[in-house]
């Protein structure tokens, strides 16, 4: 008879695929059928609306009054002027949330995001057009720039407008595009478990790590709500220890061990499936496993040498904690 759950397989595995600067794939299995997007999907809307970036929200330009407006010896007309600093992306320093800048430029010129960097702010996309000044042509302005999340319409940046100031749609969310697939993974025997693959590219004010830590920051804060009334205690919790190289190895399928048949089959029976469960098991223990020879034994011992362990080896509380859950979820 098969062993019935109580409990769904808690995912165990996070890898993170730097692509790029801006772009990375986060990855997380197993999980059980059906469980995958109904975590990828929500993820992926706060991804895109809860990053918190930085955005234009108004601009004073001399000479103009109005956003159809133009400027003697610009090539540009101030709407176009204004598209293209929407597309320029700015992040300021000193993590200040809200920044007034002033800007002066002589043509002949022609002026990009890396003109507008100074002491007060950094600018992401430095090849980005502004503008393109004739000869004995002057271009005065200054940009408010402000922190903020998702999109905001210009009616709504400002309660009130100093005189001159033309208000702007602002767009603050940095992360541009995050995707999501759900691909099968095997699990033992199990072909059915599944694997998420959250790809996130970014503008550069934030890096796709930090813009998917931000989400799930969001993410626990939404559904802490229910804890004020309900305390919920997770069934199971996977400690993760991923800076000690020891535990994915002991996490490892006894098969990597290149185990004579005869020893793999008395382990399999024995419901050993990790290499893990071998180092926590004393010598008498690994001794009294049914129908295992002293020559099975004396193997499986070399074996495990091998890979850089003991029968009863000396871990480090952590891992042995985080190696014992990893081994019921496996057993689940």
């Amino acid at each position: 008879m098969k062993k019935i759950k109580t409990t769904p397989l808690a995912p165990q595995e996070f890898e993170v695929e730097q692509i790029s600067e801006n772009e990375a794939n986060i990855m997380a299995y197993p999980f059980e059928t059906g469980y995958a997007i109904s975590l990828a999907h929500p993820l992926r809307r706060f991804l895109l609306s809860s990053s918190v970036g930085y955005a234009p929200i108004a601009i004073k330009i001399e000479g103009a009054k109005h956003e159809f407006d133009s400027v003697r010896g610009m090539l540009e007309d101030i709407s176009d002027f204004i598209l293209n600093l929407k597309e320029i992306r700015f992040k300021l320093k000193d993590e200040a949330s809200e920044a007034e800048i002033s800007y002066s430029f002589a043509g002949p010129c022609t002026i990009k995001g890396a003109d507008l960097g100074n002491d007060e702010v950094e600018v992401v996309t430095p090849d980005a057009p502004l503008a393109t000044l004739n000869e004995d042509s002057n271009l005065n302005f200054v940009i408010k720039i402000a922190q903020g999340i998702g999109y905001v319409p210009s009616e709504d940046t400002h309660d009130e407008l100093e005189d001159g100031y033309i208000a702007l749609d602002a767009y603050f969310t940095p992360v541009r595009s995050a995707t999501y697939k759900i691909e099968n993974v095997l699990v033992e025997d199990n072909p059915n478990f599944e694997r998420v693959i959250l790809n996130i590219r970014t503008d550069g004010q934030i890096s796709p790590l930090d813009a998917f830590k931000n989400s799930l920051e969001v993410m626990y804060a939404q559904l802490a709500v229910f804890n004020s009334e309900i305390s919920i205690k997770a069934t199971t919790t996977i400690e993760r220890v991923e800076e000690n190289p020891d535990l994915k190895k002991l996490v490892t399928h006894i098969d990597s061990l290149g185990l004579s048949a005869r020893s793999f089959n008395c382990l399999d029976r024995s419901s050993i499936k990790l290499i893990g469960e071998i180092a926590l098991m004393s010598q008498n223990d690994l001794k009294n496993v049914k129908n295992l020879g002293k020559k099975s034994y004396d193997e499986i011992v070399d074996k495990l040498q091998e890979f850089g362990f003991a029968v009863g080896a000396d871990l480090a509380d952590d891992v042995i904690s985080a190696l014992k859950k990893k081994i019921e979820a496996a057993q689940a």
